[in-house]
């Protein structure tokens, strides 16, 4: 006996339905939507986590700096709690947990030639800070769509380096706040520099050698005559533009006050003993300044240091409040001499000064002026390896040399004549002051 099927599921019914289409599109419908939720979801967290890896990146590298910014005066327990006091605001840890920890700043030492950082617990060359957002350190970025692909977190490393470096126009050039105002028949040779912060001056016939530097904020300020630069031999090619935050400038107090208190960082190696040296006179000669030591005098009223005719000041410092002369064919070699003085020649000399040892720019052998006020060299200001540094203005008049290796640092005017001949040395000028400048390198 046959089975009767039922009239809505008769044989022709069946084969219709199952030979029908309709409906095809439900299930790709469904496979397509979780595939676009599943590269939503992706793109969601990939862009919430890149945001988190940006902002901790920014603020990596902004705790970096400010830990080597003060490790420069500061000790490393210092300079660490500096580091995370920023790194708390930047990453405030009830939205980013304990991103970056006392361990995750570390001081060490930059390789350039092999972009190499080495930890060093006693350098104040470079450090390294690290961020972390992972599970180790219980704060990883949290994903959302991506959870129904199994995916919980995301864990974000991110590092920062900074080191110092110390800009070639103040190991050597003339740098001033104010004008660097230069006359005629000058000579600068490949590697010096000229920059103010205001604008050079120039008069004519000088001649500036292929890799010199002279710049300024703005080009435009340049002063120079109506023939400037077919009377400036290589003066276009040299300029370039730009200004700087002279540090070293409000540093000359510090380091004056250093030399004064036998702070290491500023006291030179040829200082063997602690023991002041006495000076009983106004008018310094050699056979009262021994080798090894530091000397202070402390001027009342309107008296003044004189350093006599042809002495040679070798392996000491002196610190004072004094104004000091030098006298004709003074020389130092191996010497500081610094001043609190705020006059306009609180360093002065009529003629013949030399500051530094002629030794083709050998190791050693350099001498530093620190003044707070002004210098003054009437001629013949010769330097080897050496430096002055002053809160105002230095002025040097005809017959300057300094082939090999002139460092002039001004708050105020530099303002030299005429016949100089400057150079780049590159070496022998280790003993000279230096502000330190930052840069991140990765």
């Amino acid at each position: 006996m046959s089975a009767v099927l039922p009239r809505a599921f008769s044989r022709a019914s069946l084969k219709t339905f199952r030979q029908s289409e309709d409906g095809a599109g439900t299930t790709y419908s469904l496979f397509t939507l979780a595939v676009m939720a599943l590269l939503g979801g992706y793109a969601i967290d990939v862009s919430n986590v890149m945001t988190d890896r940006t902002n901790m990146q920014t603020a990596v590298d902004a705790v970096a700096h400010a830990a080597l910014l003060t490790r420069e005066m500061k000790s490393s327990d210092e300079a660490r709690s500096k580091a995370l006091a920023l790194a708390a605001k930047n990453l405030p840890p009830l939205d980013w947990g304990t991103a970056i920890k006392a361990e995750d700043v570390v001081f060490g030492t930059w390789d350039e030639t092999h972009h190499k950082f080495t930890p060093n617990p006693n350098s104040r060359s470079a450090v390294r800070v690290t961020a972390h957002q992972t599970e180790v350190t219980g704060n990883p970025v949290p994903v959302f769509l991506l959870q129904f692909a199994g995916l919980d977190n995301w864990n974000v490393v991110t590092d920062a380096t900074y080191v110092t470096y110390h800009p070639t126009c103040l190991k050597e050039g003339f740098v001033a706040e104010d004008v660097v105002d230069i006359q005629s028949n000058n000579s600068f040779s490949n590697g010096f520099c000229i920059h103010s912060n205001t604008y050079v001056s120039l008069n004519s016939n000088n001649y500036f050698e292929p890799g010199t530097v002279v710049s300024m904020p703005d080009l435009d300020d340049l002063e120079l005559p109506n023939s400037g630069y077919k009377t400036n031999t290589g003066l276009r090619e040299a300029l370039r533009e730009g200004s700087w935050n002279i540090r070293i400038v409000e540093r000359i107090g510090a380091i004056i006050e250093g030399l004064r208190t036998y702070d290491a960082r500023y006291l030179p190696s040829y200082i063997t003993t602690t023991v002041p040296g006495n000076l009983s006179s106004t008018t310094l000669t050699s056979a009262m300044m021994a080798p090894g030591k530091v000397y202070f005098y402390c001027c009342t009223g309107n008296k003044s240091l004189t350093v006599d005719k042809n002495v040679a000041l070798k392996k000491l410092v002196l610190v004072t409040n004094c104004a000091i002369k030098f006298s004709q064919g003074v020389s130092l070699e191996d010497a500081i001499i610094a001043t609190t003085n705020t006059g306009s020649k609180s360093i002065n000399a009529p003629s013949g000064l030399r500051l530094g040892k002629n030794d083709g720019c050998a190791a050693g052998g350099g001498a530093q002026v620190l003044t707070m006020g002004s210098v003054s060299v009437a001629s013949g200001l010769e330097m080897y390896g050496s430096q002055i540094l002053a809160k105002d203005d230095i002025e040097f008049a005809a017959n300057a040399n300094g082939i090999q290796g002139a460092a002039m640092v001004a708050g105020g005017v530099i303002s030299g004549t005429s016949n100089m001949s400057m150079g780049y040395c590159g070496t022998g000028m280790e003993g000279n002051f230096h502000a330190e400048y930052f840069k991140l390198v990765n």
